[in-house]
């Protein structure tokens, strides 16, 4: 009976819950389908997206990605912009830089102190609240004594991205794409809703123009708000002021606007830079030499990694008559006699450009890589030089050592560049932290996206300990060293429109290696010579501390006298300072 009666209240339990199941179910909603699409109805949707547009929804790939990021990089954008004019127009540059803190001031985030800088933001304390980054509102203003800009280019310079004079021009400069000044004009834009304000000064007019301005993402066109003449409110005869207002976040130390300058006084050492922080202090950097680098010539492609589509596309667009002008005029290093030598290779003669098939192409081009040709003309780039980039160092670091070493040219997909690097060693240099390392390209620091850079890449795969360093795995090496890696180019690869990192190009990194292992090489003369210093030191102190006590016993021996006991010490010592010496 027992059993019969736990099954009935066992039924009856199955009953009630499937009953609870089925009211519930009446409640839940069964989602709604998206009504089928057709090719009609896709084809109503679909319209061009301006490059304003695409950026502005994705500005992490001009380096705006967060708030102290992007404050960085529009004082850099500008700053290059303004460096680039100063040196065409062959004036040495005088930078002023002033932020103006527009909202209250943040306390700086909690950090753990366990957490390890990983090179790009520290990490923020266990615990600390979820949510929007805060930021501040800033006014940027950025004013230089260049040349001017034409009342007719502005809109167009600071309103509309992918708008510059630099694209197409086979010469080194910082900026390379028309992006980065409209870019954070565009990025002031989006998170204050306030425009630009720009005064240009050219110096054969006597009033400047005054343009305020906003970008019109949709279209990727300026919208002109204000243009009037104005008068030129700064000393030099010529020049122009930016003004932007924007969110962002101020920090000192590494990362920040305060280094990114002074690293510009690095590697520009021509130019004199001012700086006034959001909270009215002064930093004032004189130039150090008052000798303009030399100006970059514009040159052609070199023909060695010149790919096979770009090489069609340059005999389309060729105003050569025939094939064999056509090598020597539209590229570089490349001469009536090294055209007929490819052309030998290639089994193609000389005709006329209409006559070219694309199968004769192909083969001049395979041909390209088995003639000697010339490396592209050094005056295309223009490399800091060992010298300065050694002062670079010493003003940075305080060490026992320093050297330096600037590589020939090279190419990479037709692109000549050269790269510098310096290292320092040993005195104040902290012997228990990773190796310091300063990037720049284009004389530009590069403070961000250090592990997917070329330089670092090739730096964490050398053997250092061969140098008496301590290394880890795919890490930097640890020890009291500093080094500075500079590649200049007519075109350098970055990993990104924010360029922030060197691309994986195996003729990068090959040039990066052979310039760091000759600075490895003076390296390791160094230590070497230290060490024998050292034990030439050690030997000394042994002569100075044992000949005299083998001098009291041979005195005692030979009962010499006290004046003997001195001349056979002083005998004795020069001996095995001689001796030490000829084995050095």
């Amino acid at each position: 009976m027992g059993k019969r009666k736990s099954a009935a209240l066992a039924a009856k339990s199955e009953k009630a819950e499937e009953k609870v199941m089925a009211k519930g179910k009446q409640h839940i909603k069964s989602p709604k389908r998206a009504p089928v699409e057709n090719a009609e109805s896709m084809a109503k949707r679909q319209r061009e997206i301006s490059v304003s547009e695409f950026f502005a929804k994705n500005r992490h790939l001009l380096g705006f990605d967060n708030p102290k990021k992007a404050l960085l990089t529009t004082v850099k954008e500008a700053i290059d912009n303004s460096l680039d004019a100063c040196e065409e127009a062959g004036i040495l540059p005088e930078i002023t830089v002033k932020l103006d803190r527009l909202s209250p001031k943040l306390k700086e985030p909690e950090v753990d102190a366990a957490a390890k800088d990983s090179g790009e933001e520290k990490v923020e304390k266990k615990g600390a609240k979820k949510g929007p980054i805060p930021t501040e509102r800033f006014h940027l203003t950025i004013i230089d004594n260049g040349p001017g800009i034409v009342a007719t280019q502005i809109g167009k310079i600071f309103g509309k991205l992918l708008y510059g004079s630099k694209f197409h021009r086979m010469k080194m400069s910082r900026g390379q794409q028309g992006i980065g000044i409209s870019a954070a004009g565009m990025y002031g834009q989006m998170t204050t809703g306030k425009p630009m304000r720009i005064i240009s000064k050219i110096p054969k007019e006597a009033k400047a123009t005054f343009v305020e301005l906003k970008i019109d993402t949709k279209t990727n066109k300026p919208e002109v708000l204000t243009e009037k003449e104005t008068s030129w409110p700064h000393s030099s005869k010529s020049g122009t002021s930016v003004e932007i207002t924007l969110e962002g976040r101020y920090q000192r130390g590494r990362q920040s606007v305060d280094e990114f300058i002074l690293q510009n006084t690095l590697s520009n050492p021509h130019a004199t830079f001012h700086f006034v922080d959001p909270d009215g202090q002064k930093f004032d950097y004189p130039r150090k030499i008052n000798e303009l680098p030399h100006l970059p010539s514009e040159i052609k492609p070199h023909p060695y990694g010149v790919e096979l589509g770009r090489f069609h596309q340059m005999a389309m667009e060729t105003s050569a008559k025939n094939l064999k002008k056509f090598m020597a005029t539209d590229f570089s290093r490349v001469s009536d006699k090294v055209a007929d030598e490819i052309f030998k290779q290639a089994g193609v003669k000389d005709m006329p450009m209409s006559k070219a098939t694309h199968e004769q192409l192909n083969k001049i081009h395979e041909a390209i890589p088995k003639v000697s040709i010339m490396s592209p003309p050094t005056d295309c780039v223009v490399p800091i030089g060992e010298d300065l980039i050694v002062d670079t160092l010493k003003h940075q670091t305080k060490a026992d050592f320093y050297t330096a070493t600037t590589r020939s040219p090279s190419v990479y997909r037709g692109n000549p560049f050269v790269v510098e690097c310096a290292l320092a060693y040993g005195g104040e240099l902290p012997g228990d932290e990773q190796m310091t390392v300063y990037r720049f390209a284009n004389r530009v620091p590069l403070q961000f996206q250090p592990t997917a850079c070329a330089t670092n890449r090739v730096l964490t795969k050398m053997d250092w300990k061969n140098y008496g360093l301590n290394q880890s795995k795919n890490s930097l090496p640890t020890g009291p060293i500093a080094i500075l890696i500079h590649v200049a180019s007519v075109w350098v690869p970055f990993t990104s429109e924010s360029k922030e990192a060197i691309a994986d190009y195996p003729e990068i990194k090959q040039e990066i290696r052979l310039a760091v292992l000759e600075c490895a090489r003076q390296l390791s003369l160094h230590v070497s010579r230290a060490r024998r210093a050292a034990e030439a030191e050690r030997k000394a102190n042994y002569i100075d501390t044992y000949i005299p006590f083998i001098g009291e016993a041979l005195q005692e021996m030979l009962k010499l006298s006290d004046p003997q006991r001195e001349k056979v010490v002083g005998t004795l010592r020069n001996t095995l300072e001689k001796a030490k010496l000829e084995g050095n």
